[in-house]
C-alpha cells in the first residue's frame, strides 16, 4: 500500500542529515490527521532546532521567546479551549531555559501536551552542554566531558513529573522501527488526554543529533540504544492505560 505523506508535512525538513527531529514531525503531523484535529491544532515553538518548523509544517505556530512555549501554549489553550495545542521543545530550551515554564505547566495540571527532544545538548546553536547533557559527555561547553561534581546530574524531567497530577508521561526514541511505532503511540495518547480534557501530558523523545555529537547516523542510533537509555529509560510513566 502506498504510503500517503500528511498534509501539514507540506514542504521537507530543515533539520541535519540524520536527526531525529524530521521523524518526530512526521509522527505528530500523523497522529493529528488520525484524530482530526489537524485543522485546528496550534503548536507553540521557541527558540532552538524547533524554530525550523514555522517553515515546513502547516499548522498554525507561534514563535515565542526562548524558553516560554510551555506558557505561550497554555494561553492559547486557556483563550482556545477546544483547539489541540501543543508545545514543540529541545531540551535546551524546555529545561533549562524554559524550566520553570515547563515545570509550572506541569504543577498546575494544564491541559496542554508537551513534544520533547532530547538530544543532550544544545543542538540549534553549537551542542553547548544541556541540562540532559550525559555525565562524562564531551559538548563544545564541557570539552573535557561532563563533570557531574560541579554541573550536578542529567536532569529526567520524567522523574520529576511523576510526583505530579499530571495526566500523561512517556519517553520514547525513534532508533528503529518499533521503537518508532511505540513513540507514535506515545504521542496519540499524548494527545487524547488533551482531548479528554485529563490535563497535562508530555512526551519525551530521544533523538540522535549526528552533527553535535560527531557521529555518523547510524552510530549515534547506536549511542542511545547503548548509553542514553541507560540514563533516560524508555516506556509510558504515568497515565498508560488503556
Amino acid at each position: 500500500m502506498e504510503k500517503r505523506r500528511s498534509e501539514i508535512l507540506y514542504v521537507d525538513h530543515k533539520f541535519c542529515p540524520g536527526c531525529g527531529h524530521g521523524i518526530v514531525n512526521r509522527l505528530v503531523a500523523e497522529v493529528l490527521e488520525e484524530m482530526n484535529e489537524d485543522k485546528g491544532a496550534i503548536c507553540a515553538v521557541a527558540v532552538g532546532c524547533s524554530s525550523l518548523m514555522p517553515d515546513t509544517y502547516g499548522v498554525d505556530i507561534v514563535q515565542s521567546q526562548h524558553g516560554r512555549a510551555a506558557a505561550v501554549a497554555v494561553g492559547l489553550k486557556r483563550c482556545r479551549p477546544d483547539n489541540m495545542i501543543f508545545s514543540y521543545q529541545g531540551d535546551g530550551d524546555a529545561l533549562a531555559i524554559g524550566f520553570s515554564e515547563t515545570m509550572y505547566a506541569a504543577i498546575r495540571n494544564e491541559n496542554i501536551t508537551v513534544i520533547l527532544i532530547n538530544n543532550n545538548n544544545f543542538g540549534m546553536t553549537g551542542g553547548q552542554m544541556s541540562p540532559t547533557t550525559l555525565e562524562n559527555q564531551r559538548t563544545t561547553t564541557s570539552p573535557y566531558g561532563r563533570d557531574v561534581s560541579i554541573t550536578g546530574n542529567p536532569l529526567d524531567v520524567i522523574k520529576l513529573m511523576s510526583t505530579l497530577d499530571v495526566a500523561y508521561l512517556a519517553r520514547g526514541t525513534m532508533t528503529d522501527i518499533k521503537e518508532i511505532t511505540k513513540t507514535k503511540k506515545y504521542i496519540r495518547k499524548a494527545f487524547e488526554a488533551q482531548k479528554n480534557k485529563k490535563g497535562y501530558s508530555l512526551v519525551e523523545i530521544l533523538s540522535p543529533c549526528p552533527t553535535n555529537w560527531g557521529m555518523t547516523p547510524l552510530n549515534a542510533c547506536k549511542q542511545i540504544n547503548q548509553t542514553v537509555q541507560t540514563v533516560y529509560p524508555l516506556g509510558e510513566f504515568k497515565g498508560g492505560g488503556k
